[in-house]
């Protein structure tokens, strides 16, 4: 069986109310990135090959809220919102009730908002082998054992203990069984599911999957700001498409192109064209359009509406990069790098708009990996680039109601005449090609993800 056809089912549990946080809401409808913790939740797995169906158990306080998120949030995969129960446990319990004996399930606290794609498959593929798994990190902490004095009575090895995170799947039977064997037991008590296979059904193995720290759970005041944080430094992860889905997504689509004369831009037209798309591409060697200039970009757009009738996908690779002390440039120089980096994106945002918002369109644009943090003699380039990742977020939430997608790119060095006009040659082993950062490109263009800083990495 390919990745591709390895598919299982999610619960997102969402009955939890927050109390900790101590903002009179439950934790799941709090904002971050924009965003309320739940819709960046569901985003994943709406986006996900591997997961065919979502259910919602829900505080039964908070249902009307819940579907209102969905329904704006254009969440297809979710088939049912439920209440959940007093417990963690008697929320699985109610859950189960909605599956098949041989339904694979994965059930997530809605509340680790940056759960990734490679875990999710790697519990649904380590789910044709086992019936249950768990989602695990080590500890970098030392672990003490205490007694109810708080004096320490032993210092385990940390080496063969793990953190457990969420998802924690299992074939929905094994899962059922456990319960039912658990509701015999007058002192039955757990905290997660695993733990009620582990103590009435130990015949069957708890494998394993590696989490990650990213994957953190929203339950204290500080974790707010950190998941906050986070989110402005994660990438998403995508599966790489087939043809036949990158074919069946791109067919037909018309698409704008600005910078599209050479390195990046230049593979992106030639990998649509290729796909089938129509592609018109604009730079200011090819057509004299700058994206500086609103009305070049403007004109550009509407020739390639007039022509093709409609604009499904805008990508702007247009760039400027000069190195050098910020005191040592003329005023001109950094104008021109601010104008082209940060202005063009903004131009290219505004006028693209009316387009895409006609027919739930893509916004494509580009960062660097000197965004998160500025580098000495980048100063300019680096804080346009921080600019543009905060402008691709914002769009991303504020044309969330015209369903335009909007996303980042972040490639990392990469082999581009302007690279090479700054730099020199260089070892192409360090560098990433102009064809493997479009190949990366189209297939976020396949997704309806938003709001998404895509890292493209040099693979070693």
């Amino acid at each position: 069986m390919s990745n591709h056809d390895m598919t299982a089912k999610a619960v997102i549990l969402a009955g939890g109310v927050g109390t900790r946080v101590g903002l009179g809401i439950p934790k799941q409808f709090l904002k971050v990135a924009g965003k309320p913790v739940l819709h960046h939740t569901l985003d994943v797995f709406e986006t996900s090959n591997h997961i065919s169906e979502i259910i919602i158990m829900m505080n039964p306080e908070w249902l009307e809220e819940a579907h209102d998120l969905v329904a704006r949030g254009g969440f297809s995969k979710v088939t049912m919102i439920c209440p959940g129960g007093e417990t963690r446990n008697e929320t699985t319990k109610l859950a189960l009730a909605n599956f098949a004996d041989d339904d694979i399930v994965l059930f997530h606290d809605a509340v680790r908002p940056l759960i990734d794609e490679r875990i999710i498959l790697d519990c649904v593929k380590t789910l044709q082998e086992f019936h249950a798994v768990d989602v695990v990190i080590p500890s970098a902490d030392t672990l003490v054992v205490i007694d109810p004095e708080g004096m320490i009575t032993q210092i385990p090895n940390r080496s063969t203990y793990r953190r457990g995170q969420t998802p924690q799947g299992f074939r929905a039977q094994l899962l059922r069984d456990a319960y039912v064997i658990a509701d015999q037991d007058p002192e039955f008590q757990a905290t997660d599911d695993c733990s009620v296979v582990l103590k009435y059904r130990p015949d069957v193995p708890i494998a394993t999957v590696a989490g990650t720290e990213y994957n953190m759970k929203v339950t204290e005041p500080i974790d707010l700001f950190l998941v906050d944080k986070l989110f402005q430094v994660a990438s998403l992860e995508l599966d790489e498409r087939s043809l036949e889905e990158r074919t069946s997504a791109l067919q037909g689509k018309v698409a704008v192109i600005f910078g599209g004369s050479e390195g990046i831009g230049l593979a992106i037209a030639q990998q649509l064209s290729a796909l089938g798309a129509t592609v018109h591409s604009f730079s200011r060697s090819t057509t004299g359009t700058d994206v500086a200039n609103l009305d070049d970009v403007e004109k550009a757009l509407a020739s390639a509406a007039g022509e093709s009738g409609v604009i499904d996908l805008v990508v702007n690779t247009a760039g400027i990069l000069r190195i050098g002390k910020l005191a040592d440039q003329d005023f001109s120089q950094v104008q021109e790098t601010v104008s082209i980096n940060y202005m063009g994106a903004v131009n290219v945002a505004r006028a693209s708009h009316k387009y895409l918002a006609a027919g739930k369109g893509h916004l494509l644009l580009f960062t660097s990996s000197s965004h998160t943090r500025g580098r000495a003699e980048y100063s300019i380039y680096s804080s346009t680039k921080a600019a543009v990742v905060n402008l691709g977020q914002a769009l991303a939430d504020e044309w969330s109601q015209d369903d335009i997608c909007v996303n980042v790119v972040n490639p990392e060095r990469t082999s581009t005449p302007m690279r090479t006009k700054a730099f020199g040659d260089e070892d192409p082993a360090t560098l990433l090609t102009s064809d493997a950062v479009a190949s990366s490109c189209i297939d976020v263009m396949t997704t309806r993800t938003t709001g998404h800083v895509i890292d493209v990495r040099v693979q070693i």
